[in-house]
């Protein structure tokens, strides 16, 4: 039988992430699962932050303070206060590569099963940037189910 405690949903706030977490609420209302929702700030973004269309950031900005402040404020609203309730749910933030992150957490986290959306790039957009989900499903200690576009749907609003 299988037994659902811990579910992670990594998400970047996209439609395909929406469209997974829709599946992780169902698996967390069949097996009674804990649902931890986590997105990783990529530590590239900082590194480029020169490139604002403004020109440089102002020297007073604490970027990744705001950046971190922002994605917490999005993380909160994901998820119902009573969905945050119902799925006992974990609010989860992190900074790093975003497969790397995930796969860690999921390890330490004793995670059962990771659910995440695909964006479904291109071949050559994929060649150059990898897929963050292809990378989990590769290096994950858990079974990972990826959820693409609603083509063909079986969990329905």
């Amino acid at each position: 039988m299988i037994v659902l405690k811990k579910i992670l949903v990594p998400t970047d706030f996209s439609d395909p992430s929406a469209n997974a977490l829709r599946y992780a609420k169902a698996l967390g209302d069949n097996f009674g699962a804990a649902l931890h929702l986590m997105h990783v700030v990529n530590d590239t973004s900082f590194a480029y932050a020169w490139m604002a269309p403004e020109g440089a950031v102002p020297a007073d900005i604490d970027l990744r303070a705001e950046m971190e402040k922002h994605v917490r404020v999005q993380l909160d609203q994901v998820l119902t206060p009573e969905e945050q309730k119902r799925f006992r749910a974990q609010l989860v933030l992190k900074v790093g590569s975003p497969f790397l992150e995930i796969v860690r957490y999921a390890k330490s986290e004793d995670i059962d099963l990771i659910v995440m959306g695909t964006h479904g790039r291109g071949p050559i957009a994929h060649m150059l940037m990898g897929s963050v989900a292809e990378k989990v499903v590769r290096k994950a200690s858990c079974p990972v189910l990826t959820v693409r576009h609603p083509e063909h749907e079986f969990v329905l609003p």
